[in-house]
């Protein structure tokens, strides 16, 4: 039987997914749900008090002391509360309360989901050793989470790092945030596929309008594919080389569905940070893919936990 074990929670538009991770970083009971993303609130909290119910249920449950969240944001980390962009029924929605509650009261410590994948990174990946980094999640949306000074640097929110939302283009596309011309908006997934089909691109007889079939035309040579794709990375060279600037990071590890692309992604990525970090201090910047894999919410999750109650 472990002890010190942590229910870590990831939440995210597309599914909640829970497991009890241990001091090692394992993984030893794992339950998942769909998210209802479009329906009210109380029935999302029932898909997660499913995955509580599903975790709880194990014998290993009785040495968790402690909960941690990886929410899509934006997250209050004081006020407990969460209202994630891409699940429009949890605005302000007591996230933390209702967690302690269906677990007899234990200490919950709440992030956003970039934090969450920083702190694993740190912990278990690319960042590993490094007194600064920044750790981008490149998927549906776009989030990051900072390690600085060798520690997670989540902010008094929970929110720090949230790279998605710096402005890279002053006159550009409006962006459901309220902003304009966000890293997101022109970096995420969705945007990549959207300016590929707004070029002429089209699907090859998979149909596969994602920015997974983007990559795959833009590593066959199509050069619509191959514009949308060097397009999101100078937007995410824009967006880190401001970061390094600001705070002195030493590595940029990048994750997230988008990042599967490969050299697609980074090669005009470092080309573009080439262009974009000159000054003495960022010229030495790494950029590497993220190691920590579909677990690193979750893995993420337990390590900000610990990081944090540790302080």
């Amino acid at each position: 039987m472990h002890q010190d074990l942590v229910a870590a929670l990831d939440i995210g538009g597309t599914k909640i997914a829970g497991a009890l991770v241990d001091s090692t970083g394992g993984l030893l009971v794992r339950a998942q749900r769909p998210t209802p993303s479009r329906a009210p609130a109380e029935e999302v909290m029932a898909a997660l008090a499913e995955v509580l119910g599903e975790l709880a249920a194990s014998p290993e449950w009785s040495g968790v002391r402690a909960v941690g969240i990886g929410s899509a944001g934006p997250v209050d980390a004081k006020g407990g509360t969460v209202s994630p962009v891409n699940i429009p029924g949890w605005r302000d929605f007591p996230l933390v309360g209702n967690v302690r509650e269906r677990t007899g009261g234990l200490p919950v410590t709440l992030v956003g989901d970039g934090v969450a994948m920083a702190a694993a990174e740190h912990w278990q990946g690319a960042a590993r050793g490094r007194a600064g980094a920044l750790c981008m999640v490149v998927s549906t949306g776009v989030g990051g989470g900072l390690v600085l000074g060798g520690e997670l640097h989540p902010g008094p929110s929970g929110n720090a790092g949230h790279i998605g939302h710096i402005s890279v283009d002053l006159d550009g596309d409006s962006c459901p945030c309220g902003g304009r011309g966000c890293v997101e908006r022109i970096a995420s997934g969705p945007n990549i596929a959207r300016r590929a089909l707004d070029g002429g691109w089209r699907p090859g007889p998979d149909g596969d309008v994602s920015a997974a079939g983007v990559a795959a035309a833009a590593a066959a040579g199509d050069p619509v594919a191959l514009a949308s794709f060097e397009r999101a990375a100078r937007a995410l060279a824009a967006g880190i080389a401001a970061t390094a600037t600001l705070v002195e990071i030493e590595i940029a590890v990048v994750g997230g569905g988008v990042a599967k692309a490969g050299e697609v992604l980074f090669a005009p990525l470092r080309r573009a940070l080439a262009e974009f970090a000159t000054l003495s201090f960022v010229q030495g910047l790494e950029v590497a893919p993220a190691q920590t894999g579909t677990d690193a919410g979750l893995v993420g999750a337990a390590a900000a936990c610990w990081n944090l109650e540790g302080r």
